[in-house]
């Protein structure tokens, strides 16, 4: 009874120590950090992606030092001639991330092309067909041809179901920015062509279609990039159905040169006007 009276007086002190501890060092060090200020460097203006940042568009602010991210940029300095990496808005604080020395490319996302995939346009011939100018960069649509052959068909072929948009471009050759409103003096004008990442057989059809047809687009999915990446993942599936790859060499082989429906892998015919089941998305 003894050696457990003097364990819990042993553990009462330690208690006690470890409070005065807390209260007399960790708390006030805690408040200290809370009340420290720091000068960093705050978005006084919108800057667009691909900017130049000047003076005018930056300011000095004292703000709290606690919980701040580790790359804020703090001096003016570091700020000023630098290009944003993406769109900042007043008031935001600038993070070196989001900073380039050098500027962007006008078309980055041919930049991304690495000889897998191909980047092709077609003509969007109507108002209708382009989903009245509504379609933007990172949509998921399917391609449908109408007006094609002698019988002048409409069909959505199997290698055109899951497409992905990487750019809408007007007349003049201005990339399309749907999220951007434009000024009330300025006319927007409307996409005349889109452009699609394809693989060589998918643009070889498309270039083909361009001439012989008339192609509307469809929009599948709009939305995170995980789930668009489902349907181009089911799109490749089929693709490699159709143009199965050889033992020897990296050539693919199809059929015929119209694109009709070639056979799969186990030597079964594909169907052209079946669509490939739609992959389920997550909210």
């Amino acid at each position: 009874m003894k050696n457990l009276l003097k364990n819990r007086i042993v553990v009462g002190l330690l208690c006690i120590i470890t409070a005065l501890i807390i209260c007399f060092g960790l708390t006030p060090m805690f408040n200290d950090a809370l009340k420290s200020k720091v000068e960093m460097v705050r978005v006084s203006s919108e800057i667009k992606k691909g900017n130049q940042i000047t003076t005018g568009m930056i300011t000095i602010v004292e703000t709290g030092g606690y919980n701040l991210p580790s790359d804020v940029m703090y001096k003016a300095e570091d700020v000023i001639g630098k290009y944003a990496n993406a769109d900042l808005y007043k008031g935001d604080y600038i993070l070196q991330s989001k900073l380039s020395d050098t500027p962007m490319l006008k078309n980055e996302y041919l930049s991304g092309l690495d000889g897998t995939n191909r980047a092709i346009s077609v003509t969007i011939k109507s108002f209708a067909a382009g989903l009245s100018g509504k379609l933007e960069r990172g949509d998921i649509v399917s391609l449908i041809a109408s007006d094609v052959g002698e019988m002048s068909e409409t069909l959505i072929p199997t290698e055109l179901q899951y497409v992905e948009i990487i750019a809408t471009t007007d007349s003049s050759g201005n990339d399309s920015n749907i999220q951007e409103q434009p000024k009330d003096s300025e006319d927007t004008e409307l996409a005349s062509t889109i452009t699609v990442l394809a693989t060589p057989e998918q643009a070889t059809l498309l270039a083909e279609l361009e001439q012989t047809g008339k192609l509307h687009a469809a929009l599948v999915y709009r939305g995170g990039s995980e789930n668009a990446q489902k349907f181009l993942d089911e799109q490749t599936k089929v693709l490699e159905a159709l143009y199965p790859v050889k033992s020897e060499g990296f050539t693919y082989e199809s059929e015929n040169d119209n694109s009709a429906a070639a056979p799969a892998s186990d030597g079964s015919p594909v169907d052209e006007t079946e669509s490939s089941a739609a992959p389920a998305v997550q909210d």
